[in-house]
């Protein structure tokens, strides 16, 4: 199963630093049933897609809750055994929930397939979105337009021998 791992950059260098991707469990985001029915598609590209979006959320709010990492949202997508991961079906229903899973860890960093990472001309975007996220999450209109913004943004497309240049450049 193809899983979505939301990290910020900070958390890319430490999985590089150690070779995993935390202990375990990891929060994730993958094409569960939850996923389907929000996103209402039976192309598992558009829904592969929806679970790399809904994985890119969760790194802004990683990036919301760290002020010292670098403002660009990172997802590191990866295949594992389907019996690692794991959906909560009491929270199906949440509207952050779609497509959330738990991936029993630890993750090696070498059995990942790609990262997702946002470029340069981002980062204004996304640093607005991360301090605009409370007040979205809250319910003003305004601010969920500021976090949209980030969103308008496409993460790019990066094979896993690129991620020593990712980390050590900052991106």
């Amino acid at each position: 199963m193809r899983v979505y791992v939301p990290l910020t950059l900070s958390g890319l260098a430490e999985a590089h630093r150690t070779g995993t991707l935390g202990t375990g469990p990891l929060a994730a985001y993958a094409v569960t049933p939850a996923l389907r029915e929000w996103y209402v598609s039976d192309d598992i590209e558009e829904l592969e897609y929806a679970a790399l979006n809904r994985a890119a959320l969760a790194s802004l709010r990683l990036l919301a809750a760290d002020d010292g990492a670098p403002r660009r949202r990172v997802v590191v997508a990866a295949d594992v055994p389907d019996g690692t991961v794991q959906a909560d079906p009491d929270r199906g229903a949440e509207p952050v929930a779609p497509g959330e899973v738990r991936v029993a860890g630890p993750l090696p960093l070498a059995k990942t397939a790609a990262v997702h990472v946002d470029s340069a001309d981002a980062e204004k975007d996304v640093a607005a979105a991360a301090e605009a996220l409370a007040a979205a999450d809250g319910g003003d209109d305004d601010a969920r337009f500021v976090v949209d913004g980030a969103e308008d943004h496409e993460l790019l497309w990066y094979a896993t021998q690129e991620i020593p240049n990712l980390v050590g450049a900052g991106a």
